[in-house]
């Protein structure tokens, strides 16, 4: 990461957030195409870090720095193909480890590096939670509005029980089919009319509020619903909208909904190879007969759907979600108060240390500091990034690999961070 690259942090401005997200994804086998990671220089601006904060906190710990635990652990992966991607740890705006290992795309020998932009999977949720806040903090909707206020075609009672805070927490109440994943799309027009149509079969089984319906088909239609309220009310695409409002607003300039066409040509976007039942890895977008053997997503290929939508599948870099982070640290994408609303805990977790927000799962850590992030997976890849708001870090592990330890991974990044052991992180 260059000096410039990631924008400075008005102390003013910080706000309190916190959370953590991880996908749940089985230990994987070896990486072909190790690359020796690299470690990018600090920024030596003045603005782009904060003030030391409190006693202590100004510290970087031993085993987040080059060489260190978590580094020494990550390069042990992928020496032996359990790892393919990019891992980075910034401290207020300063990089301190950035590793980048394995092949972006194998057929074509291009290797991963900082720059590459990964399938985010689900770890992308919180671009439409940022998406319909900004409509909120600009008065054009209110987190109590319902379905029924802004889209038509809904069941009557989806239109006039659901609201967008039932949709953003996941616990809409909502049924619906499966989606088709077997079935290849061939254009933005062709996702958006399928996505219009698959939500106005969803069926209300549960009173609104009251259960989390996270990885399931209601909790996806939820969200797909809350994006077409983002297009209702903008005039835009959800796909444009946030491009220009939040990626764009952020300074992410790697980042997008990439569509197949995009993701098959342009080098900077990381191929993802999906381990099939047999041991053997496969590019996904390349092979769409191709299928994932897991249970959690049987027979899904994230290349077939053309274009990733509000449950997921847009792409980052590492820089970038650093960027994303700090944007909404300083008031880039949205005022204070709409950040904390963002961020704030909704509704308790699974665990006694673990919350919903709009932006996806909180956590304390040894009950003490907030972490506040996203994860997700997909046929062929795996993406977390967590930001530790009480001491300035964030930290960003992106694979194109999807059977890498990721739990593993993420709680020795913050064991690293923290300095001090802590159990498996929640999951998201």
């Amino acid at each position: 990461m260059n000096s410039d690259s990631v924008r400075g942090i008005d102390r003013r401005r910080l706000v309190s957030w916190g959370g953590l997200a991880a996908a749940s994804v089985a230990a994987g086998a070896p990486l072909l195409g190790a690359e020796p990671g690299h470690a990018a220089p600090a920024p030596t601006d003045s603005d782009a870090l904060l003030a030391p904060g409190p006693s202590g906190h100004h510290r970087i710990p031993p085993d987040t720095r080059p060489g260190g635990a978590y580094d020494r652990y990550v390069a042990q992966l992928a020496a032996e193909d359990r790892f393919s991607g990019v891992v980075l740890l910034s401290h207020r705006g300063r990089t301190v480890l950035s590793r980048s290992y394995g092949m972006a795309d194998k057929e074509k020998g291009i290797r991963n590096h900082e720059g590459v932009a990964v399938n985010l999977a689900s770890a992308s949720q919180p671009f439409l939670a940022v998406a319909v806040l900004q409509l909120a903090q600009q008065g054009k909707v209110s987190l109590s509005d319902k379905v029924g206020t802004h889209l038509t075609g809904f069941a009557t009672e989806i239109a006039e029980q659901v609201t967008i805070h039932h949709l953003l927490t996941v616990t809409a109440g909502l049924d619906a089919p499966m989606p088709d994943w077997q079935r290849v799309f061939n254009s933005k027009e062709e996702v958006h009319t399928y996505y219009e149509q698959w939500t106005r079969q969803a069926t209300l089984v549960v009173p609104p509020g009251s259960g989390d319906q996270a990885h399931l088909a209601g909790g996806g239609a939820g969200l797909a619903i809350a994006a077409q309220i983002v297009a209702a009310v903008t005039g835009l695409t959800f796909w444009d909208y946030v491009h220009e409002h939040v990626f764009g607003r952020c300074g992410m300039t790697g980042s997008a909904f990439y569509t197949r066409p995009q993701w098959l040509t342009d080098e900077h976007i990381a191929h993802s190879y999906m381990r099939l039942a047999d041991g053997s890895r496969v590019d996904a977008v390349r092979n769409l007969d191709k299928g994932s053997p897991s249970p959690q997503m049987p027979g899904r290929n994230p290349g077939r759907a053309f274009i990733g939508h509000a449950a997921g599948d847009g792409f980052a870099t590492a820089p970038d979600l650093v960027r994303f982070a700090h944007a909404l640290r300083d008031g880039t994408v949205l005022d204070r108060p709409f950040v904390e609303l963002l961020t704030g805990a909704k509704i308790p977790g699974r665990a006694p240390t673990s919350f919903k927000a709009y932006s996806g799962p909180l956590h304390l850590v040894n009950g003490r500091q907030w972490v506040f992030g996203r994860g997700g997976a997909n046929g062929g890849s795996v993406a977390n990034w967590n930001v530790y708001p009480d001491t300035g870090w964030v930290g960003v592990v992106l694979s194109n690999y999807d059977d890498v330890p990721i739990q593993e991974i993420l709680r020795r990044e913050t064991q690293a961070i923290t300095g001090q052991p802590v159990g498996p992180p929640g999951g998201g």
